[in-house]
This record gives C-alpha cells, sequence and structure tokens, in this order.
C-alpha cells in the first residue's frame, strides 16, 4: 500500500518551513483507496513568493486547522504504507519535522518519483513535476496545489510501476532507516548504562567530561550518539572512553542539573548553554480601557512575563489553547488583528470584550485565573515529582518566587518540616535559564505533578 502525497509550505529557513496544505491519496496499486486533503494554518507567515506560487494566503489559513488538529488523520492514513512524492525527501522532511514538534516520532518507507523516473525514464530535459508531466501527456489540474501535484503524482507512479519490469521499485527504491552498526569498544560502554531518566557524563581518556546531556532513557540516548553520523556524534565517538550516570527519575530534576552543570563544568562538545532555548514568552498588559492582553513576544522583550516555550509556534497554540478553554477574547490575545468583534464573538465563544460589552472586571477575572495557573512569581511552592526508586520522590523548592534547590525525600514528614526539607535539597542558583525550564515543565506536566504551597 503506498501514501502518495504532497505538501505546500510557507517556504523559508531550512526546518523552520510550516505545513500551508497537504494532500494524501491512499494507493493499492491499482486504485485510490481513501484520501485526505486539507488547508493547514501554519500559524506563520508565508513567504511572498510561495503566495505567488500557490496562491495560498494568510487570510485563506486563518480558520484552517493546525498541524496537531490533522496529525491523527496523517498517521492513520499512511500507516503501514509506504509514502510516495515527487522529491519525497523533501516531503518526508517536512512530516517528520512537523510531528517532531509535536514530540511524535514519525517513521515511515519512502519512495521518490524523481528518482523513479530517471532510472526508470531516462533521457528526459527535466524531471520537475510540471514539465515531466507535459513531457508524458499526464493533465495537471491546480498545479503547485497539493491535491493537483498529488494527482499527477498518482498518475505518474502508476505509468512507473508499469514500466518497472524487474519490479525495482519494490526491491530497490524503498527507503527504510537502517541500524547503523555500532563499534565493539561502544557495546560495552552501552551494556552498562541503564534504560531510565537522568543526566549523563561522556569522558575523554583523561576522564575529562566531554560532554553532558539529559535524557528519560539514557541507554537509548548514548546508542544515538554512538550511532549517528552528525558532526557532534563523530567527535564524541572519536573522543569517549568512559560514560558515567546521575538517575534522576524526575525529567524537571534532569533539566536542571543538566543545565547547572554545562556551565560549571563548560564540557568542550556542549554549546554554550542555549540561552535561547526558550525564544519566546507570554506576555501580559493592560489597556486604557481595563482589560488585560495576552501576548506571545520574544522572551528578550520587557515587561511582565507569564511563562516561556522554545518556539513561537509552542506560544501561540497554547494561547489558542486557553483562548478557548477561558473563552478569552482573540483580539485581546492578538490572534486576530480586527478592530471590529473577534471571530469568536460571532460563534458565542467569547464574551464581547472585543466590542466592551463585558466589563473588564469580569473579563480579567478569566486571565488572572489563568496568570496565577500558571506563574509561580512570589509564591512559595514544593513541585513533587517522580524520584529514582518506587518509594522516593523528587522536590524543586520555590521560595517567594525564587528557585533555591532540589532534592528527594521518601518521608511525608521531611516535607512538611520546612527546616527538615531545607536540609535535603541541593542549593542552586536561580537563573532565567532555571526559571524557563520550571515554567515551561511545569505548564506541560501540571496535570501529573504535585504541588505544595508551602
Amino acid at each position: 500500500m503506498y501514501a502518495i502525497l504532497d505538501i505546500e509550505t510557507t517556504g523559508g529557513k531550512y526546518n523552520e518551513e510550516g505545513i500551508t496544505e497537504i494532500a494524501i491519496y491512499q494507493f493499492d496499486g491499482h486504485q485510490i483507496t481513501d484520501q485526505f486533503i486539507s488547508l493547514v494554518n501554519p500559524e506563520r507567515e508565508i513567504q511572498p513568493f510561495v503566495v505567488n506560487l500557490t496562491g495560498i494566503n494568510g487570510n485563506m489559513l486563518r480558520n484552517a486547522p493546525k498541524f496537531y488538529e490533522v496529525a491523527k488523520r496523517i498517521v492513520e492514513i499512511t500507516e503501514d504504507c509506504v509514502i510516495v512524492a515527487h522529491n519525497s525527501s523533501f516531503d518526508y522532511r517536512i512530516l517528520r519535522t512537523e510531528f517532531k514538534r509535536l514530540g511524535f516520532p514519525f517513521k515511515r518507507k519512502t519512495l521518490c518519483t524523481v528518482e523513479l523516473s530517471k532510472q526508470l525514464i531516462p533521457d528526459m530535459d527535466s524531471y520537475s513535476l510540471g514539465k515531466l508531466s507535459r513531457a508524458l501527456g499526464i493533465a495537471v489540474g491546480d498545479r503547485h496545489r497539493a491535491s493537483g501535484d498529488a494527482q499527477a503524482t498518482v498518475k505518474l507512479f502508476k505509468m512507473l510501476l508499469n514500466k518497472d519490469s524487474k519490479k525495482s521499485i519494490v526491491k530497490t527504491f524503498i527507503k527504510t532507516e537502517q541500524q547503523p552498526k555500532i563499534a565493539s569498544n561502544l557495546k560495552s560502554i552501552i551494556e552498562e548504562l541503564p534504560s531510565e531518566t537522568g543526566v549523563y557524563y561522556i569522558h575523554n581518556k583523561k576522564g575529562d567530561i566531554i560532554y553532558i546531556g539529559k535524557s528519560n532513557n539514557i541507554k537509548k540516548r548514548i546508542t544515538q550518539h554512538f550511532t549517528n553520523k552528525n558532526s557532534k556524534s563523530k567527535k564524541i565517538q572519536a573522543l569517549v572512553s568512559s560514560v558515567t550516570y546521575e538517575k534522576t527519575g524526575s525529567e524537571l530534576v534532569a533539566l536542571l542539573k543538566e543545565s547547572a552543570e554545562i556551565k560549571s563544568n563548560k564540557p568542550q562538545l556542549n554549546r554554550a548553554l542555549r540561552k535561547n532555548i526558550f525564544s519566546h514568552a507570554l506576555f501580559t498588559f493592560k489597556d486604557d480601557k481595563g482589560y488585560i492582553h495576552f501576548r506571545v513576544d520574544h522572551a528578550n522583550k520587557k515587561g511582565e512575563i507569564i511563562t516561556t516555550f522554545t518556539n513561537r509556534q509552542s506560544g501561540i497554540a497554547f494561547l489558542s489553547r486557553i483562548t478557548e478553554n477561558y473563552e478569552l477574547c482573540e483580539k485581546l490575545t492578538h490572534l486576530s488583528a480586527t478592530k471590529t468583534s473577534c471571530f469568536n464573538y460571532g460563534i458565542e465563544k467569547c464574551h464581547g470584550a472585543c466590542i466592551e460589552k463585558e466589563s473588564p472586571e469580569s473579563y480579567n477575572e478569566r486571565v488572572l485565573e489563568i496568570i496565577n495557573h500558571y506563574s509561580y512569581e512570589d509564591k512559595s511552592l514544593l513541585i513533587i515529582d517522580r524520584g529514582r526508586t518506587v518509594n522516593e520522590k523528587s522536590v524543586v523548592v520555590i521560595e517567594d518566587g525564587k528557585f533555591i534547590g532540589l532534592g528527594f525525600f521518601d518521608l511525608n514528614h521531611q516535607i512538611n518540616n520546612k527546616e527538615v526539607l531545607l536540609s535535603l535539597i541541593t542549593n542552586m542558583e536561580d537563573n532565567k535559564d532555571h526559571q524557563h525550564i520550571i515554567q515551561s515543565y511545569v505548564r506541560k506536566n501540571k496535570k501529573r505533578l504535585k504541588l505544595i504551597n508551602f
């Protein structure tokens, strides 16, 4: 079974593109058995040349589903299928990047009709989809739109299957992600590592730490370092002599320790700790009519920050969720640039703050509930998470809005007695990186974590 697809994107920097339209035709080698076609709101600007090429503009996508809303359908229609596309490396990369942003490992076998055409129809003047289709008499409707290009690819692929007398498509061109071999001297290191959450330290022959990282599965992550072919992994493979680790149980504790220890040890293969890993933040301000606004902007801007995000896309996605869940006004959350009533007011999901129908006092009550829920400013708080063993818990301590340290406990009286608690924790620096890490982690895991005011 094949999933023949075409994707239109926003254009822009490599791996920062967003999908604007996707068309997928499930094909059994004889006929189309299912299809999925949709515009997609990329939550980012479309490059002008792309608008001119495809005709897809921001207004068309304003009310289109976001990628996370169509992701399940994409998984379902491509399940157990080989992805076929004209220049499949591009379309497959875009799909995997979008799923990676959602934290989902999307893997499929792929076939490229450009490569197949070069093998089975040699000596063509051009292998672009448009020129190749014209040369082969394949009708293309809606050129540079996902559905039109995907339909043309279906017709081209059927022709290629017919030309493939040696069945080289099945034998040769199905690409799988092969498991790289691990050098024998690295296997023994991996065998000693746990498949648990923690911080790991890669040492050279002198015992110096050359790299520090964190993972929810230390063994799996080190295996990746030892098999990947990127420049950092190759340097690790050349220099590694041993790996030590510290179990944390909690990913939050691992993130905080990783951040602190990279700064303290300055390993040669770690980048200077990513000061911009949390590049965007949720800000608030009050307008002259008394309404409190939310706005996602660069984290280095001045203003009151509620929580932070690794990129603008995740910030906008979060803002969209709280706008819907708390029935906020899209105009006051800056998701809509309208000068009149917002779209949500028209569908009765906004109470009318955009046109001053809802009072500032009523509207701000819901906004303050959100601020209180996601900000720990001026709070004294214990964040309880998993420990290193079944009976143990980890604790991150916030006092008067400042991160003061972390530790582990296995008895309730240890956290109920402040003096005992403070003696258990390891004191750590309160800096912006740690604040970002805590805010982001609590926001994403609040339902699972136990938060105690003290």
